[in-house]
């Protein structure tokens, strides 16, 4: 390879741009970051502009460039118009076990004898990690780190994280050793914005690596931990809500922490009777707009409680307000002579029979950890005995449900296991009848996509069993769920709906506490959220903590100026998780977010490397998985993303050199092949770019488009525009050219105020 970048142009034929090249400093580390904007910055023609781009591809190929960077490695995919997926941003669940006293062990220990100890040790943490879906990233000498987020998001993950973590210290405590030797494991938990992925370094690929403070703040907290102990950081704190009792470590002093970290102990899990309680502990937004829903619910209670048992399916997706409602249910009946009945089916369970039913009697027995098993068994004949006079004949199938120990006090039960499990859902229906002959009975079945089969015959049993008894049953779930249960006409489906602008905006002003918000953000919010109440709820929440506004009193002011409002935390996993689950499909979709929350085939395929007939079944998939809807059909289709937040995601998975190449490139064709757009809509090429960090050109577009708006009388819109330039100028304004431009720019803006009365000076 040449020894430097004039030679190698001239080896090229194209010496006479070396010149160019040395005035910009451009050597072989800059090389990659090259794009046709760049160099047609640079005076160069289209004609060597192309021979050079693809001999900068080639050195890339051959291994000859240097790349020094997660983003350089990245950027190339990305400026030829497709998103690069060897390294992403997103948020990520670390998780450090640390195997305590690993040392001393060393000393004590035969090597042989050590490898099989840090074998067990391992296995029984790579158990637990993978229990919870999570992804072990590298072990580290007795150190083990793992993911959970990647690379499959979940919406739990933080919690998973937790459940792993606890799991994984009482495995490697309860290890038998051959030796006298007794492990202990510590473990440490945070949760950040990382980038992840297929990282290139001088010495190689790392398919693992993480860059972000996140994996280093999980190590440093393992370190706070007691052995057999589980500490997390505040983002994760957070997210787990109240599903952990926590013990609050206080602030501590972290190596390579400026500032005291606040840290938590997990003591253990809560027995909670739903995600809706775990998640809400605190005071609960207004319920609205949902009158309709809720009266037919009523009405419904109503016919139940005089002998007309009724069912109610609750559909909608997340964060429509399934769980809002049927809480907004429990606090109506809250006043009535009744018995509620709480069953929350768990991901984590899906696979073990009739998990609900076994957590909803535990909690009602109260089964203390404690508890001996003639305790135990003691409860739960006292719980049947409110249902039942035949407690000896039902108490043995129950308690071998629960896995409690019955000695002598009942004889061993003499049926095949299909005989037990009949006779058990046929006993669990028994008792729900029986309570409901003493009073009316509401029974509430959460989340019931995650049902397992012997809870779904369970249910089926009840359902068909209740029409002449007093209960109503609630049955909530997501549209991936299809109801079993056809042609019952006690049966009411229900599936809900998103709310109006009317509707959020007067959620938005509950959680302020009806303190009014610019109207820029609330118009922010209301846009990207998308009529879901819990997405306006904690959009809301992210901004009154952001710092981006200040209190005015009956009133929140701007702070500064409005940058785009960050997606919550508390959603990221969520709306992630969706995104990963179309692996395959998933760099269209981010192509497609790089665009815009609407998009057309034309530009998608123009930007796009993949052929006709890859993209149209691509974006089939993404149109059946409901993450964007088709309008029009063939290479006149328009696409739009369902959720402006999920939109978001997919775009901010992109590293910024990544957005910017991409941005860089969407301007670049729509100037050659839609001239129409570019005639018509110069902001969008002004958007992109200046996204594309080309704002010179982008502020052309700035005023060709405040040029447009004038003779329309659209002043605010031209205002807009004219904003954008004038941002876009000042930040460089130590250019003579830019100056010039915002003198120009502050021209134009004089002339959009006067006729709104509202003129300047310059």
């Amino acid at each position: 390879m040449p020894d430097d970048v004039g030679r190698w142009l001239e080896e090229l034929g194209l010496g006479e741009y070396a010149e160019a090249f040395a005035e910009n400093k451009i050597d072989f580390r800059v090389l990659p970051e090259l794009n046709s904007e760049d160099l047609r910055e640079m005076d160069i023609p289209l004609g060597p502009r192309k021979l050079l781009l693809k001999a900068i591809a080639e050195l890339q190929a051959d291994g000859d460039a240097t790349i020094g960077t997660a983003e350089t490695a990245a950027s190339e995919a990305a400026s030829q118009g497709h998103p690069a997926t060897d390294a992403e941003r997103r948020q990520l669940t670390v998780m450090f076990v640390d195997l305590v006293g690993s040392t001393e062990l060393s000393a004590k220990l035969d090597p042989e004898d050590l490898r099989e100890v840090m074998r067990r040790y391992q296995d029984a943490v790579v158990g637990a990690v993978t229990r919870y879906a999570g992804h072990v990233a590298k072990y580290l000498g007795d150190g083990v780190l793992a993911y959970f987020g990647w690379p499959q998001a979940h919406e739990d993950q933080a919690e998973r994280a937790v459940r792993a973590g606890l799991g994984a210290v009482a495995a490697v405590s309860g290890l038998k050793l051959h030796s006298s030797v007794e492990l202990q494991a510590r473990t440490g938990i945070a949760t950040g914005q990382v980038v992840i992925g297929d990282l290139v370094g001088e010495m190689g690929r790392d398919a693992d690596a993480v860059i972000g403070e996140t994996p280093n703040l999980a190590a440093r907290l393992q370190g706070v931990a007691e052995p057999g102990q589980v500490a997390v950081d505040e983002a994760t704190r957070r997210l787990i809500g109240d599903a952990f009792e926590l013990e609050d470590l206080g602030a501590r002093e972290l190596k390579g922490f400026t500032e005291p970290v606040p840290a938590w102990r997990v003591v253990g899990e809560r027995a909670l009777e739903s995600r809706f309680e775990a998640a809400h502990s605190g005071r609960l937004t207004t319920l609205v707009g949902r009158e309709h829903e809720i009266g037919l619910l009523l009405n419904r209670w109503e016919q139940a409680k005089q002998g007309e048992g009724q069912v109610v399916l609750l559909s909608g997706e997340a964060g429509i307000g399934k769980s809002r409602i049927a809480q907004a249910l429990r606090e109506h009946a809250a006043n009535e002579p009744h018995t509620r009945l709480q069953y929350q089916c768990s991901p984590f369970h899906n696979s073990t029979a009739l998990y609900p039913f076994i957590s909803q009697l535990e909690r009602a027995a109260e089964f203390a950890p404690n508890d001996t098993p003639e305790a135990k068994l003691g409860k739960l004949e006292l719980l049947l005995s409110q249902a039942t006079e035949a407690v000896d004949e039902v108490a043995p199938l129950f308690a071998s449900l629960l896995s409690v120990a019955t000695g002598d006090r009942y004889p061993h039960l003499e049926m095949t296991p299909q005989q037990q499990k009949e006779r058990t859902l046929e006993a669990l229906t028994d008792q729900l009848l029986g309570l409901a002959a003493h009073q009316p009975v509401l029974l509430i079945f959460e989340d019931a996509h995650w049902m397992d089969p012997t809870s779904l015959e369970a249910l089926e049993q009840m359902i068909d069993r209740i029409q002449g008894g007093r209960v109503l049953v609630v049955i909530t779930y997501r549209p991936e769920f299809s109801p079993p249960w056809h042609g019952h006409t006690h049966i009411t489906s229900l599936s809900l709906n998103r709310l109006d602008r009317e509707q959020c905006a007067a959620i938005v002003g509950y959680v302020t506490g009806d303190k009014a918000l610019p109207d820029e953000v609330l118009g922010q919010i209301l846009a990207k959220t998308d009529g879901f109440p819990l997405f306006v709820e904690e959009l809301t929440k992210t901004v009154l903590e952001s710092g981006l506004l200040k209190d005015a009193g009956d009133s929140y002011e701007l702070a500064g100026p409005l940058s785009p409002l960050a997606i919550p935390s508390t959603l990221q996993d969520s709306l992630m998780a969706r995104l990963d689950r179309l692996a395959p499909v998933k760099e269209v979709a981010q192509l497609g977010a790089a665009i815009g929350r609407m998009f057309s085939y034309r530009l998608l395929a123009a930007v796009s490397p993949l052929s006709d007939n890859e993209l149209h079944s691509a974006l089939g998939q993404l149109v059946e998985s409901e993450l964007v809807y088709r309008r029009g059909t063939g290479v006149e289709a328009t696409y739009v993303f369902k959720h402006a937040l999920v939109r978001d995601v997919a775009y901010e998975t992109f590293l910024k050199s990544q957005r910017q190449r991409l941005h860089a490139r969407i301007a670049e064709v729509l100037e050659e092949r839609f001239p129409d757009v570019a005639a018509t809509q110069p902001e969008l090429i002004a958007h992109h770019l200046a996204e594309g960090g080309q704002s010179a050109r982008a502020i052309e577009f700035w005023m060709a488009a405040a040029h447009q708006a004038l003779p329309r009388a659209a002043y605010r819109e031209a205002l807009t525009f004219i904003d954008h330039g004038l941002a876009a100028a000042e930040a460089q304004a130590d250019s003579p050219d830019m100056l010039a431009a915002a003198v120009d720019l502050r021209l134009l803006k004089y002339a959009a105020q006067y006729p709104l009365g509202e003129p300047q000076l310059l």
